[in-house]
C-alpha cells in the first residue's frame, strides 16, 4: 500500500466526497445538534489545514487541524471502511501533529462521539487522554455534547 497525505487548499471533489461520507456515517448515530464537524465551506480557511490521504491516487481518508487560541483541534477525521486498520489514522495524526509543531502549537485537542469506538482506541494509542470540554464546547447546551468524548495531547 503506497500511502500519501496531501494538503488540500480548496474544496476538491475528493474532499467533498470524503466529507459527505463522514457526515452520512455520523448521521446514522448522532442527532444533528450532536455533530460538531465543519462543513465543506468552513474547512478551507487560513486557520485550518485540511489533508486527504491517498493510496495509489485513490482518496481514502481525510483529516484537518483547526488552529485556535493556544491549541490545535483535530477535525474531520475519516478513513473509508475498506482501508481501516491499515495505519491510515496514525499517519494522518502524525501529519496533523507535524503541522501543529510547525506552527509552535503545543496542545492538540479533539472531540469524537461515544460510539466511535475504533476512533477512540486510535486516539488513545496515539497518546491522547480524555479531558473536559474545551473551547466553544464548554458553552454548548448539555444535550449538544452529551454524547461527546473529549481528548487532548501535549506535543
Amino acid at each position: 500500500m503506497s500511502l500519501s497525505i496531501r494538503r488540500v487548499d480548496k474544496p476538491t471533489s475528493d474532499a467533498r466526497a470524503l466529507i459527505e461520507e463522514l457526515e452520512a456515517d455520523l448521521a446514522s448515530s448522532y442527532e444533528a445538534e450532536q455533530r460538531h464537524g465543519l462543513d465543506i465551506d468552513r474547512i478551507f480557511k487560513p486557520s485550518i489545514a485540511f489533508f486527504v490521504a491517498y493510496v495509489d491516487d485513490e482518496p481514502i481518508g481525510c483529516g484537518a487541524i483547526a488552529f485556535e487560541s493556544g491549541y490545535g483541534e483535530l477535525k474531520r477525521m475519516y478513513v473509508r471502511p475498506n482501508f481501516r486498520g491499515r495505519g491510515v489514522v496514525q499517519a494522518m495524526i502524525a501529519q496533523l501533529e507535524s503541522e501543529a509543531t510547525a506552527r509552535a502549537v503545543k496542545r492538540l485537542t479533539l472531540e469524537t462521539g461515544d460510539v466511535q469506538h475504533a476512533a477512540i482506541r486510535a486516539y488513545e494509542r496515539a497518546g491522547f487522554v480524555r479531558c473536559e470540554a474545551f473551547g466553544d464546547y464548554g458553552s454548548m447546551p448539555p444535550a449538544a455534547i452529551a454524547r461527546s468524548v473529549f481528548f487532548e495531547k501535549q506535543i
